[in-house]
């Protein structure tokens, strides 16, 4: 749902890319190196609770670099289909490893943690493939990219206060619950997507 609103940052990120010396495609990389300690960070937060305030800020700094790789190469006529290419080639990267080293932690049980990263994978795909139709990048739906980041920057955030308290949710962790979350709501987003673009193809 986030992803709609984009432009919204513009009055934040345009200076910052007008005055960066540095290309569009060594910032997408530079956001991959964020994502690999967030994933790093939240491996090891269940045994260094501390770790979660590292992880949130982790994320938030992926999101801040994919963001302004974007703004970056329209500003200074870097748009071109391999940046596009390498952009969501390293977003893939990078939601595999920060999903993925929550989903591999003893935050969350292996099932959860396998279905989140599945229907986060899913809902990326059902994006760039209506792309390659003819449609369009789909952004659409209840849990895109930015939302999954805005999530992860805030619930380990609550997670340490849980914890710090012994507080569970039906003897579940908060960050547990949240993998779930990610799970019901990506498949129901890579659905929504789905069904989008046959909607586009019936009335073409």
């Amino acid at each position: 749902m986030l992803d709609r609103y984009r432009k919204k940052v513009d009055w934040f990120l345009e200076p910052i890319a007008r005055k960066t010396g540095i290309g569009a495609n060594t910032l997408t990389y530079i956001s991959l190196i964020f994502a690999f300690f967030a994933s790093i960070s939240f491996y090891f937060s269940y045994e260094y609770h501390y770790l979660l305030f590292l992880a949130s800020f982790m994320v938030l700094m992926n999101g801040f670099f994919d963001a302004l790789d974007g703004k970056v190469a329209r500003l200074k006529n870097e748009a071109s289909p391999k940046g596009d290419f390498i952009d969501h080639s390293i977003d893939r990267f990078a939601d595999a490893l920060i999903v993925g080293g929550l989903a591999a932690s003893p935050w969350c049980t292996p099932v959860v943690g396998i279905a989140a990263v599945a229907a986060m994978l899913l809902t990326s795909y059902m994006g760039t493939q209506a792309q390659a139709v003819g449609y369009g990048r789909e952004y659409g739906g209840l849990l895109g990219r930015a939302d999954r980041l805005v999530i992860l920057v805030f619930a380990p955030l609550l997670q340490y206060f849980f914890s710090a308290h012994g507080i569970k949710i039906f003897d579940w962790s908060f960050m547990q619950w949240v993998m779930v979350y990610f799970a019901v709501v990506g498949i129901a987003t890579a659905v929504q997507r789905f069904f989008a673009v046959l909607r586009w193809f019936g009335k073409r």
